[in-house]
């Protein structure tokens, strides 16, 4: 089966714009599409470390694609006039909880306001039938109690990070209600709106500051003390693949579905596969095979407990994760040895390689995304 002829044959020559293509979700998806068929053009920034999965794996020559700022209204209106996509996902934005204790305006500006140019832009780009805005499980108003947020909780926000998305959940629900109206599909409009939010999302290719897989990384190769801050946080870790596949399964299911799946969607792991960071990063040493950890003092608030409840993916999607926390870590930790021991040329293949295994794995068990349509219920 492999990567190709999955979620209907949906993505096949469609035209598809991701914005923050460069960034470390955004490369992996804009890597998937491409390998499904579809027209990828991108508008980002550049890439925002270096090294950087979007220059490793060498996305560039197999995406037409734009360097701009989200907080350009001008220029991302434009793009959109230029590529005149069919489907939208949204990921663009300033990502990071420490660096949006260091600089709140610039976080606020290119999540919020970003994502409020992206949307005017679509109202007018008559092309577009598909928008999915990617917030982040931290959206919620977060009380620290142990059930699981659904999608119909408050959103929420203490640091300017997580409050930042929750304002972008709301602009979001404005504008379906506002412009997007799904009473009002097929007469006033023709555009189909979600958000989607997912938990810690690890895979291999991400070198940002603060995270914790990175960190980690970085300590073990350079045979430093992993240096963590949280041990006892618990959170809803996956593999990057998992929301990426119900990302672009609501799409397909949004694009063949006129006018429905719309509002906020989790996706994120099962119940059993939540973890502390403390148990991550050990298990991350026992794979690597080497390695040691401290715990260091932080300043800075960050929630103990955090908890995806993903029933309404599953009940109306379908959908569900295929891999434990343990595949997930294995996947990741491969990435970066081989990553450290192989060629640039070689790892576009290892990614691709990681794809396929992905999708197979999911094809035995039953994933509905690779199901032929006359097989889903």
């Amino acid at each position: 089966m492999g990567i190709h002829n999955l979620f209907q044959n949906c993505y096949k020559g469609k035209r598809v714009l991701v914005t923050g293509h460069t960034g470390f979700k955004g490369a992996w998806l804009s890597l998937w599409l491409n390998e499904l068929g579809a027209n990828v053009s991108g508008f980002s920034l550049e890439p925002p470390t270096n090294p950087n999965l979007f220059g490793i794996v060498n996305v560039e020559p197999d995406i037409s694609r734009k360097i701009g700022d989200i907080r350009n209204k001008e220029l991302i209106s434009s793009t959109l006039e230029e590529q005149q996509p069919e489907i939208v996902f949204h990921l663009a934005a300033q990502a990071l909880v420490r660096q949006s204790y260091r600089d709140p305006h610039e976080t606020f500006e290119t999540n919020v306001m970003g994502t409020i140019n992206l949307l005017e832009a679509v109202r007018n780009t008559p092309s577009v039938k598909v928008v999915i805005i990617v917030t982040s499980d931290k959206c919620y108003e977060n009380r620290e109690w142990i059930y699981p947020y659904r999608e119909t909780d408050p959103m929420g926000g203490y640091d300017p990070y997580s409050a930042s998305k929750g304002c972008v959940e709301l602009i979001v629900a404005s504008y379906v209600n506002s412009f997007f109206n799904p009473k009002e599909y097929g007469k006033s409009h023709h555009v189909s709106v979600a958000s989607v939010r997912a938990g810690n999302v690890i895979g291999g290719g991400d070198f940002a500051e603060d995270r914790l897989i990175p960190d980690c990384v970085r300590s073990l190769t350079a045979g430093q003390v992993i240096s963590i801050r949280y041990p006892n946080a618990t959170r809803p870790w996956q593999h990057v693949l998992e929301p990426l596949s119900g990302y672009l399964h609501l799409g397909a299911s949004m694009w063949q579905n006129e006018g429905r799946y719309l509002g906020g969607w989790n996706f994120g792991p099962l119940d059993e596969e939540m973890i502390t960071v403390e148990k991550i990063v050990q298990k991350t040493i026992e794979l690597w095979g080497k390695g040691a950890y401290q715990i260091l003092p932080s300043p800075l608030h960050e929630a103990n407990l955090l908890r995806l409840d993903i029933h309404k993916a599953i009940h109306y999607l379908k959908w569900k994760p295929v891999y434990n926390v343990h595949h997930a870590l294995e996947k990741t930790v491969r990435w970066y040895k081989e990553n450290s021991e192989l060629s640039m040329s070689d790892m576009k293949t290892v990614t691709l390689n990681q794809i396929n295994d992905y999708c197979v794995f999911a094809k035995e068990k039953k994933a509905v995304w690779t199901m032929p349509s006359e097989e889903i219920c």
